[in-house]
């Protein structure tokens, strides 16, 4: 008597892989998202908000209406562009992870890969280094540790499907 177990399982785990590969694509797209999100919010607050990040009040007890208007001048030039980076870096990993990693490409996966942890790896460290200014930890870098986690389980969950022919 012959079963069609082997087979059963078979497709049950390739469903399965399906299933991981789609809600880890979705993870990590979502991710992106937020990482746009953080990038809008950081620009806004520049613009309508006290004049400095997410988290910062002031520097060293001195609000941006006190600092020299070329200083603040150029804290806001740097804020434009550092929320422009980060809200393409973020359009950039939800595009590879939602397209291309859910078409199992590798190269998409990498690069979304490899896209979060270059941005991540250089902006994260400065703000445990020194003292200079303090920043509300939790509002500041909250939201995108947050975001970190939902892209690092979307990896996770994605690896077999993007990596099973």
């Amino acid at each position: 008597m012959t079963t069609n177990h082997p087979v059963a399982d078979e497709q049950e785990e390739q469903v399965q892989i399906e299933s991981q590969l789609r809600n880890g694509a979705l993870l990590m797209a979502l991710a992106g998202i937020a990482f746009v999100g953080y990038g809008v919010v950081f620009l806004v607050m520049n613009f309508v908000g006290d004049g400095f990040e997410l988290g910062v009040s002031t520097l060293d007890g001195m609000t941006s209406a006190e600092l020299d208007p070329t200083v603040a001048y150029y804290i806001s030039h740097l804020h434009v562009a550092t929320a422009a980076f980060i809200i393409s870096t973020g359009i950039a990993i939800t595009g590879l992870s939602w397209y291309g990693v859910r078409q199992r490409l590798t190269w998409a996966w990498t690069t979304a890969i490899v896209t979060a942890v270059v941005g991540l790896a250089l902006a994260l460290p400065m703000h445990w280094t020194g003292n200079a200014f303090s920043h509300d930890w939790v509002t500041h870098l909250g939201p995108i540790y947050l975001a970190t986690i939902v892209f690092i389980v979307g990896v996770v969950l994605s690896y077999r499907g993007v990596h099973t022919a």
